[in-house]
């Protein structure tokens, strides 16, 4: 068991007749040392895609004029949502593969904690305007330019940044008031909420609460508009006589549509099950799939299924070539 070596490693400062909790320890992935390191280079191959895909995604956004539209103005904001959530958690995560000491300090932690929640959160919203994006273009294209002004796709991305701000400054500010003096190892390779909140000597019933709350609000807030959003948009494609106008509405909303199944079918999947030590496992490689792979996944979803951004990209290769 990798505890003992990990207890020896505590530190902590004396505040009267207790202890308080200075630094966490990581405990990562339960696995043998050379596992360790076939780990790092998944995860580290997996990391530098992400990097080059998403900071790829939102220069070539910048840079071609024919991508200047509400859909690749989300786009590019989803991209950088991705680059900041992944890059909160995984950087640490790989360190922890090489090092024995696996420790965090206690500020460390609560800002991972709160730039992996604002951008986390900031994605549910950005897909949920995509998805009204794809609605009006598909329902309304006549009326398309008035309703997706430039304002109003200011104000949706703004949007989801406030609302990313707002859960993770109520999330990190509960949890990390609460007292730490039993123990610092967390159950993850990253400082996430719920395996934080059981190492707390504190009374929990409010930051359970708040968590099920904010949590079920944004999810479900955002999938229902996702939802209808698509119910809307499907009996308008078969409405449509013409075969072309279809394959084109389907071509536009397919890579959005994978994305929100991926996207979502992880966080139910977390969030879902119930709580036990074998749960506990599976929301690491769940959280895996959620911070690390999706961010890797999504510019490759856009770029390989959308026209526009393939274009964009063969006309910058042969400007290279």
């Amino acid at each position: 068991s990798l505890y003992p070596l990990f207890a020896d490693n505590v530190k902590t400062m004396i505040q009267g007749n207790g202890t308080r909790v200075t630094e966490f320890i990581l405990v990562g992935f339960a696995v043998r040392q050379e596992l360790q390191y076939v780990l790092f280079i998944v995860f580290l191959v997996i990391y530098m895609t992400s990097l080059v895909g998403n900071v790829g995604m939102i220069l070539l956004i910048k840079g071609d004029a024919r991508l200047h539209t509400p859909m690749y103005f989300f786009l590019q904001n989803l991209a950088f949502a991705d680059l900041c959530y992944t890059s909160a958690i995984t950087p640490k995560m790989l360190l922890n593969f090489l090092v024995l000491d696996k420790s965090i300090s206690f500020a460390g932690c609560v800002m991972q904690l709160y730039v992996y929640g604002i951008f986390a959160t900031s994605e549910c919203y950005l897909l949920a305007a995509m998805a009204v994006d794809h609605y009006v273009a598909i329902c309304n294209p006549l009326r398309y330019p008035v309703v997706m002004s430039q304002k109003v796709c200011i104000l949706l991305v703004t949007g989801s940044y406030v609302m990313g701000f707002l859960n993770a400054t109520t999330h990190t500010g509960f949890l990390f008031s609460l007292s730490f003096c039993n123990s610092n190892i967390i159950n993850h390779f990253f400082c996430d909420a719920p395996p934080i909140l059981v190492l707390s000597c504190s009374n929990i019933d409010v930051n359970v609460m708040l968590l099920v709350i904010f949590v079920g609000f944004n999810l479900s807030n955002t999938l229902l508009v996702v939802f209808f959003s698509y119910v809307y948009i499907l009996a308008a494609i078969l409405r449509m006589s013409s075969d072309s106008g279809r394959h084109k509405a389907f071509s536009t909303c397919a890579s959005h549509l994978t994305a929100v199944t991926i996207f979502y079918g992880t966080l139910f999947y977390m969030y879902l099950q119930p709580s036990s030590s074998e749960s506990q496992e599976n929301d690491k490689v769940a959280s895996v799939f959620y911070g690390i792979v999706i961010p890797m996944l999504n510019p490759l979803i856009y770029s390989l299924r959308n026209k526009e951004v393939k274009e964009a990209m063969n006309i910058i290769t042969k400007k290279f070539s």
